[in-house]
């Protein structure tokens, strides 16, 4: 049977997860599904990698204690893979501070220290460290890994990461980390799976979706990123602000008396293409409406994220081309549409007829920009990242 490992990608009400085997160079997916704890009746379903489904459970609202879905996924497993064919479980965490620069195996004194960074990442990091807890309390034998989202952008320059704050602060570690490190990681080396000509390129990366941010690469590094200590600056985001006038955060806090409690609820769960549009926080269903506030939100998003485009290719001293990933990046057209042209004065060309089929290429003979279009697979990334760290534990023994 095969070296397997699962992986956990958690977000705010559902875990993406994937079963890789490992025992090859390049990690081979077997099958993928959700953990679904958001529905009334909490379920597991998993499909292959066609599609194809190959289980699901549903569990009744009262079964919904924490563990009763890993109960479910790692019982299904034992009999998909063979009981002791999987070696280990690999997890996407959205903040690991100065400490956490390479994927480590999960300890509790680790999962402790994690735990102390969730007021950085308050929305992500509890959802990051759960399924740890619940997966350690039903195999505490199993063999856990952490890989950290703001890993990627650890060798930023001192003048990209810096804040203009005293500097004691920043001794303290407020400063810009970045995030979405996982999923540009990813495209990083299908980048240089092309050519490494296309790797060297002066390349900014967006990655839209409900969360969303930028990243200036070049030779596979970070160089430059729009969020920054949290994941709440920079680009408009479903239902987070970005980038914003700290003078309003005082004005509210001093004048209006809003609780903190009340601020990071709106910051976090009530901005973003929700507050804007006062509809949805979904650019899918705002794209359908014909409702005026729904537009002005797309005009926002679409102008912040070329807005932040041009501020990165100042850092890397020009563009030769960007890259659309995520959900909204993968499959909004007019989204990709309207962000090249109003970067048309940077020569950015887009082919329409290729943009309308997101071809991988979609930009035209004339684009001084190659635009691609390149779905993302941070599962993927995890699981080579628990390949390398498997080896070296099994190394250490």
């Amino acid at each position: 049977m095969p070296d397997a490992v699962l992986i956990l990608n958690s977000g705010s009400s559902s875990i993406k997860f994937a079963v890789f085997d490992i025992a090859a160079d390049e990690p081979a997916l077997l099958c993928k599904g959700l953990l679904d704890e958001h529905e009334a009746a909490p379920r597991l379903t998993v499909n292959d990698p066609s599609g194809k489904q190959l289980h699901e459970t549903h569990r009744t609202a009262a079964d919904k204690d924490g563990t009763g879905l890993f109960v479910d996924v790692l019982t299904w497993l034992d009999h998909y893979l063979a009981r002791g064919a999987l070696a280990a479980v690999g997890h996407r965490v959205v903040h690991g501070g100065r400490d956490f620069v390479e994927p480590i195996d999960i300890t509790d004194a680790r999962i402790a220290a994690l735990d102390a960074l969730t007021p950085l990442a308050p929305l992500h990091q509890p959802r990051c460290l759960s399924p740890m807890r619940a997966i350690r309390s039903l195999r505490p034998e199993l063999c856990q890994i952490a890989c950290f989202d703001t890993a990627f952008h650890h060798g930023l320059a001192p003048t990209v990461r810096r804040f203009a704050i005293p500097r004691r602060f920043e001794d303290a570690g407020i400063r810009r980390y970045g995030f979405h490190g996982l999923s540009y990681e990813y495209i990083a080396s299908r980048l240089a799976a092309m050519s490494p000509a296309m790797a060297a390129k002066r390349t900014v990366v967006a990655h839209l979706g409900n969360g969303a941010s930028l990243c200036a690469m070049r030779e596979g590094r970070s160089i430059d990123t729009t969020m920054g200590l949290t994941p709440l600056d920079g680009l408009v985001m479903g239902t987070r602000c970005g980038q914003i006038d700290p003078g309003v955060l005082l004005y509210l806090l001093q004048e209006t008396r809003m609780p903190v409690a009340d601020l990071e609820q709106l910051l976090y769960q009530e901005s973003g293409l929700l507050g804007v549009s006062g509809l949805s926080a979904d650019m899918r269903t705002l794209e359908a409406s014909e409702d005026a506030a729904a537009a002005e939100a797309i005009d926002l998003f679409g102008f912040r994220v070329a807005q932040q485009v041009a501020a990165l290719a100042n850092t890397l001293g020009g563009l030769d081309c960007l890259v659309f990933t995520g959900g909204i990046g993968e499959h909004s057209g007019s989204i990709r549409g309207q962000v090249c042209e109003r970067l048309h004065w940077l020569g950015v060309r887009l082919d329409t007829s290729a943009n309308d089929r997101a071809s991988e290429r979609v930009n035209s003979e004339g684009s001084a920009v190659d635009v691609l279009v390149i779905p993302t697979s941070e599962e993927t990334v995890i699981a080579r990242h628990c390949a390398r760290t498997l080896a070296r534990l099994r190394g250490q023994r």
